[in-house]
This record gives C-alpha cells, sequence and structure tokens, in this order.
C-alpha cells in the first residue's frame, strides 16, 4: 500500500493528506481545504454564523497534571518559567469557551491538547515551582485554568500551589469566580501568589473590582485605545507589552496584587475581529 504523503496545516495544526493543499489554479496553499472552506468568506460571515462554524468543544476530565516549560519560547513572556494545565480545567462561564479560544488552535492548541500525556503529575509541578530561585516571575496557565473540574475549584490544590510559590512571585488568571473561590483568591493574592480574576467586558469588570479581593483585567476589542476607563471610572491600562512592546519579565504589572488598574488585553490573532463582536455583544446584552 501506498503512503499517503501528508502536510501540516498552520491553521488548525494537524497533518492532512498533500491532496487537501492543492489548488485548482495549480501549486498549494498555506492552509488545507477544509480551513479554507471554513474561513472563506470570514469578514463577510455573521457572528451566529461564525459560532456555528466552530467545533464542538468537548474536555475530559482533568487529572491534575500540569505541562511545565523552565524557560517559555512565548515571545511575550520574556523567556520567564510557564506552566500550562488542561482542558478540563478550564469553566464554561469563560466567554471564549467555545467562541474562538486562542489555546484551540495552531501551536497552542496542540501542545495544549496532550497536556494529560505531556504534563508532570501534580505532586511534581509543585516540586518545579519550589525549585525556582527567590523572587522568580513565573506564569501559571498560558493555557487552562486553576485546578478542579470545569467550574469547580479545587481549593486545596490551589492552597498547595500558593505554599509551594513562597518566596516566588507567580502569576495567573481565572474565570471560576465566585464567593468560595474569592476567598481563597484573597489569600493567595497576600501570600504572593497573584491571582487576576478575568473579565469578559468592562461592565463586567468593574463588578470584579468591587469585590475588592483581586487585581482585575478584562478582553478588549481589538481596536481599543489606550486610553480608557470602565463605565464606573475605573482606569484600564492596556497590556505594555500591546502598546510599549514590553515582555512580561520586563513588565511585571500583572503580578502587582494591590495594583488599582485594571488590564486590558486587545483581542489578537485570526480572531480578533470575532472576538471584538462578542465583546462589543455582550456590553449591548449588559447594558
Amino acid at each position: 500500500m501506498q503512503a499517503v504523503s501528508l502536510k501540516l496545516c498552520p491553521q488548525c495544526y494537524k497533518d492532512k493528506p498533500l491532496a487537501l493543499f492543492e489548488k485548482r489554479s495549480g501549486g498549494f496553499a498555506r492552509t488545507c481545504a477544509d480551513c479554507r472552506k471554513r474561513y472563506s468568506g470570514w469578514e463577510k460571515k455573521t457572528l451566529v454564523e461564525k459560532l456555528a462554524g466552530m467545533p464542538v468543544r468537548v474536555d475530559a476530565s482533568p487529572t491534575g497534571r500540569v505541562l511545565w516549560v523552565p524557560r517559555s519560547l512565548n515571545q511575550k513572556l520574556g523567556g520567564i518559567p510557564a506552566s500550562w494545565s488542561e482542558r478540563g480545567t478550564c469553566p464554561p462561564s469563560c466567554g471564549l469557551y467555545e467562541a474562538g479560544c486562542y489555546a484551540l488552535y495552531g501551536k497552542l492548541g496542540f501542545h495544549w491538547k496532550n497536556v494529560p500525556r505531556d504534563g508532570l503529575p501534580w505532586n511534581e509541578f509543585l516540586e518545579k515551582v519550589r525549585g525556582l530561585p527567590a523572587g522568580q516571575v513565573w506564569r501559571h496557565n498560558v493555557a487552562g485554568d486553576l485546578q478542579g473540574d470545569g467550574q469547580r475549584l479545587h481549593i486545596d490544590r490551589l492552597m498547595e500551589l500558593v505554599r509551594a510559590n513562597e518566596g516566588r512571585r507567580g502569576f495567573t488568571f481565572t474565570h471560576k469566580i465566585g464567593p468560595i473561590g474569592n476567598l481563597q483568591f484573597s489569600i493567595a493574592n497576600e501570600e504572593g501568589f497573584t491571582i487576576n480574576l478575568s473579565a469578559d467586558t468592562l461592565e463586567i469588570a468593574d463588578e470584579y473590582a468591587s469585590l475588592g479581593v483581586a487585581p482585575v483585567s478584562v478582553l478588549l476589542p481589538h481596536d481599543a485605545p489606550i486610553r480608557l476607563k470602565t463605565p464606573a471610572g475605573r482606569r484600564v491600562t492596556v497590556c505594555p507589552a500591546e502598546t510599549e512592546g514590553l515582555t512580561c519579565r520586563e513588565c511585571e504589572l500583572c503580578t502587582i496584587p494591590d495594583r488599582k488598574t485594571i488590564i486590558g488585553f486587545r483581542a489578537h490573532g485570526n480572531y480578533r475581529k470575532h472576538v471584538t463582536e462578542l465583546v462589543q455583544l455582550r456590553r449591548k446584552t449588559a447594558s
């Protein structure tokens, strides 16, 4: 039997038969036929049509494994250590859960999918955190959320991580907002592990900031101005990586637990306009 020639599609990051890259006019396209069909006329599609074209997301229950990267190659992070948690840790309350999550596609999606296979058992991950130098800045969960299945928060593991991080400067973001979690987030921030509450709109950012338990970040349209405020008048600082070209190693704003400003992250990548539409739609719904 003759072997089928395969080519890696940079859009879906899957090996596809070479025939799916052939163009009618001759030569080969950069992406596979499946992706070209899905994204054909993307700018003209309505939000409903875009969402209908998204693959249905089904996450397996998390095993507790965490992918550890001693020196991240992510340009934005600037080489600091970083981790990835399993997809099953993500709560459906996240605005991008089944609507264009960045981590589902390309190289990021490939590695994220394999965290249950390639990641460290929980206790070994904690040992890596304990082994970091004093004062080391590191990013928890480039993809994924805090331990726990979906919306549920595994409190014991969070506190274990907080203790392992003692003397270091770990930071992360979460959509697992709730009365029990909020109390633990407050404790974590006081103990030096900075947890940012992730909001999907400026209105929700105001709601989270009023809780007074943790710093807040917010998703912004791709064309959001550098200077803006929430409806309640709170200052929003667009991520300095987007405005000044700073890396997380150089900036460290997300590591400050008692900061007053809300950090805004503009929608970016192939889905930036799609995410912008989602943000604007939620703002209209909330108002």
